[in-house]
């Protein structure tokens, strides 16, 4: 959906009366119980309790859902329970007992429009059409317009009625913010019910109101493939390839087409539609940073169509900002594998399982993605990355020269491999190579301001090329000056050059925009021995000393704390035995 209409489609979908539950905290994250240990249950209702609300707080809605089944065993009449457990259990994705769940509260409060949405998609789900149009009637929320009719409208479909669904559609509030979406469901029923013409109209004007959108593009491009506009779906896939280069659905579907293979549709059927409601709006309240909501959404989406990919990346990608990283990689794992998005699953699945500290398990994920694939860029790039965070610099550097083979001739937007691969080399002390690298990375994006930092960085510490090193890390300054580490680096290279006033100034800025850094604690610590401030010298290198500074650089901080730094002062232009 387009940006401007994330906010009216959030207020229209009626579960911001979560609030009424208590249970809006700034982020919900689901996490499947089948991997997750389980959890010590207290004695009394208010430790269960206050756990609950402890873990909601945290992210954490699966040891919320627990604790608050656990209060329920204390206090089994209590209706503000049952509903908070309710709506964690939907959140974690638990639809089993999420739907016992809803008769309890049903009986308690039987306007619940969140009870009434999942009996709705329950009965979709079971082809009893009736049931759901019941339901979506009774929907207790009043700002629930938006997703009961168009839900209402796909029920219509599902008991052989695409007029009325039509008619549903049509008596809906004329907002422009969610008119594209409105005339995107409009006409995929249009389609399903033989009325191709009138189908691409109503798909094109939702495009062209939401040309940003992959999902609604790749919708209109395959209804204009269905009419024989191969051409034409062709142009529809290379303008979103200008905003989303080498997203997999886009690269798949141009593919397909210069392969002479067929592109399918992808709403064939009511329950594909309705799911296709709800993943819209999920990905539309999470844009609004409800992330509660969406993940309900989205979870229900899911389970209408268990297959559709994109909604579970989307899960995956709201825990991942969640920084729920074990709930992300189980997402992930659901995408199918025969989906063109499961090798960017894959690969993002083995960064989140490195972030976890699970490298081994990372690793041997890429390597199994990379082996099945003949484009091997996306997951070697990615094995590059977690081999560099391991320090095995000359298996990172293999994996990036492996991508850029793969890649053949480079453009602008595979400066960053050059960047990785000049790291790597740089680390190995392969310093020729690594320069190099560096040259080839700004030669591809001439003001890249951290490879200006690195290259720049790495002269004045060789003392070399001072002159465009200079140069070079003052324009990175100017593109990020509250990145600490850039502004440290110019700071640094003022002190080889033994200015220490214009070194000062930028090095406090640096601790101050970077202040758990050892290295540039230690920096400033240098600066201030140099300046006679050697308490403060001092001060500053046990603070990196504590901060856990690199094995490397650990015994040269101890010697300094405990000799300070050589009498001698640094000759202009030459390079400083300190640090």
């Amino acid at each position: 959906m387009p940006r401007s209409s994330v906010r009216s489609a959030s207020a229209l979908t009626g579960l911001l009366a979560l609030l009424a539950f208590g249970l809006a905290s700034p982020a919900y994250a689901e996490a499947d119980t089948s991997t997750k240990a389980e959890l010590t249950k207290a004695n009394t209702l208010s430790g269960n309790y206050l756990a609950a609300l402890v873990a909601g707080l945290s992210s954490d809605t699966s040891a919320a859902a627990q604790y608050y089944a656990e209060s329920l065993k204390f206090d089994p009449h209590s209706a503000d329970l049952a509903e908070r457990a309710f709506v964690t259990l939907l959140g974690e994705g638990n639809m089993t007992e999420a739907l016992r769940m809803s008769q309890t509260v049903s009986r308690k409060n039987p306007g619940n429009g969140i009870v009434q949405l999942i009996l709705a998609v329950n009965a979709i789900r079971d082809g009893q059409f009736n049931t759901a149009k019941s339901a979506l009637k009774h929907n207790g929320s009043k700002n629930s317009d938006l997703t009961a009719s168009l839900l209402t409208a796909w029920a219509w479909v599902g008991a052989g009625n695409p007029k009325k669904a039509i008619e549903i559609i049509e008596k809906m509030p004329d907002d422009p913010a969610t008119r594209p979406f409105r005339n995107l469901h409009a006409g995929l029923i249009a389609k399903l019910s033989g009325n191709a013409d009138e189908a691409l109209i109503l798909i094109k004007s939702a495009y062209e109101n939401d040309r940003n959108g992959i999902l609604t593009a790749d919708i209109y491009a395959r209804s204009l493939y269905a009419l024989g506009k191969k051409d034409e779906a062709k142009a529809v896939y290379q303008d979103i390839a200008k905003i989303l280069p080498r997203h997999p659905l886009v690269r798949d579907a141009l593919e397909r087409l210069d392969a002479g293979k067929p592109l399918e549709d992808r709403i064939k059927n009511e329950k594909n539609g309705a799911a296709e409601v709800l993943f819209g709006l999920g990905s539309a309240v999470t844009r609004d940073g409800d992330e509660l909501s969406s993940l309900i959404y989205l979870r229900l989406a899911t389970w209408l169509q268990p297959d559709h990919a994109s909604a579970n990346v989307a899960i995956a990608e709201t825990y991942e900002r969640m920084k729920q990283l074990d709930s992300a990689v189980s997402a992930y794992e659901k995408v199918q594998t025969d989906s063109p998005l499961r090798v960017s699953a894959d690969i993002q699945r083995a960064l989140d399982l490195e972030q976890l500290n699970r490298s081994d398990e990372a690793i041997a994920l890429l390597k199994q993605t990379n082996a099945r694939l003949t484009d091997h860029t996306e997951p070697l790039i990615a094995l590059g990355n977690i081999y560099r965070s391991k320090k095995a610099f000359a298996e990172a550097a293999e994996a990036y020269s492996g991508a850029l083979q793969s890649i053949g001739a480079p453009n602008q937007s595979h400066w960053s491999i050059y960047y990785s691969r000049g790291i790597a080399y740089e680390r190995l002390k392969r310093w020729p190579e690594a320069e190099a690298d560096f040259r080839k990375a700004l030669e591809l994006s001439p003001e890249q301001p951290l490879v200006l930092n690195y290259l720049g960085y790495s002269w004045i510490e060789q003392n070399s090329n001072l002159d465009e090193a200079f140069r070079m890390l003052r324009r990175a300054v100017e593109q990020r000056p509250t990145d600490g580490y850039i502004v440290d680096s110019l700071g640094w290279a003022f002190y080889r050059l033994g200015q220490y006033d214009n070194a000062l100034q930028l090095m406090e800025k640096a601790v101050q925009l970077k202040a758990a850094d050892p290295t540039v604690n230690d920096h400033l610590g240098d600066v201030y021995w140099r300046m006679g401030r050697k308490l403060e010298a001092k001060f500053q290198w046990n603070h990196a000393r504590d901060l856990g500074a690199e094995p490397e650089d650990m015994q040269k901080i101890l010697d300094k704390i405990a000799n300070g730094l050589p009498d001698e002062p640094v000759a202009t232009g030459g390079a400083s035995n300190g640090g």
